[in-house]
């Protein structure tokens, strides 16, 4: 049974990250655990950086108002495991200091859910802001990103360029979502500058094909994130699954910059892992 911890930020309820739980609970039986964060308190924020937490983090309390708010998600949280008959924890985080706690919480699940539009949106309604960019990095397991559109995927889109990391993503991504795996795939990769035609083609192929029966493999060439933002803007009710946030490589298409335009559009759930 794979344990899902799903965060939830002050007043924000996102109710798509909890149907798309329900939805994996259908196909197999999870645990999640809901954690329940406080809201930033603007006044004590400090130490706070546009190249992230500089080694400090944010401090955060919950105002009154705010925690009313808590306590009615806490119950919505409850019925609808109840309702769902989703084998469920919670845990609210009282403490100043939530990332530290976050990065504790992840190491003991298998899976981290967030919404890719809600987290700590009063912190930059443009996402990625800065604590999502966070939580991105400092979480020690596999993350899924939801929009709030709840559309459920269908296809599967896995991204690889022959790094370690984005053979992990997709490794983590058949372990945790088998349900999903005979679902129409597409093994991509984009090429937009010399070296090797496809990479290891012949042992990617035998790897993806083994976890998803119905794969199809792409070589796409394009000379900007746009053309392949356009290309991936065609592909509707689909999951992209990649490398680390930031750290893989995906051609020179697929940086941080790309990652972060895929969540800023809210295009589709993203699913990121690391080594």
């Amino acid at each position: 049974m794979n344990r899902i911890l799903v965060a939830f930020d002050g007043p924000h309820f996102s109710q798509a990250t909890l149907n798309f739980v329900r939805r994996l609970n259908e196909m197999q039986p999870v645990l999640v655990k809901g954690l329940f964060l406080p809201e930033v308190d603007y006044a004590r924020l400090y130490s706070y950086s546009a190249g992230g937490m500089a080694g400090a983090y944010p401090i955060l309390v919950a105002r009154d108002e705010d925690t009313v708010c808590v306590q009615k998600n806490m119950d919505q949280f409850r019925k609808f495991c109840a309702d769902n008959q989703i084998a469920s924890e919670l845990r609210e985080a009282l403490t100043e200091l939530p990332f530290p706690e976050l990065k504790k919480e992840t190491r003991f699940a298998d899976l981290l859910v967030l919404s890719s539009e809600l987290f700590y949106e009063d912190m930059g309604a443009i996402q990625p802001n800065e604590f999502l960019h966070e939580a991105l990095h400092l979480s020690e397991c596999p993350v899924l990103l939801v929009p709030e559109n709840d559309d459920f995927p269908q296809t599967n889109i896995l991204t690889y360029d022959g790094s370690e990391a984005s053979v992990f993503a997709i490794k983590q991504f058949a372990k945790l979502f088998p349900g999903l795996c005979d679902r129409r795939t597409l093994l991509v990769f984009v090429k937009n500058e010399p070296g090797p035609e496809f990479p290891d083609e012949q042992h990617i192929r035998e790897l993806v094909s083994s976890h998803f029966p119905d794969m199809t493999l792409m070589k796409l060439h394009f000379t900007s994130k746009k053309n392949f933002n356009a290309w991936l803007g065609q592909e509707k009710r689909a999951i992209l699954v990649s490398g680390a946030f930031g750290r893989s490589a995906f051609s020179n298409l697929l940086r941080k910059s790309f990652i972060a335009e895929i969540i800023a559009e809210h295009k589709l759930p993203l699913f990121v892992a690391h080594p």
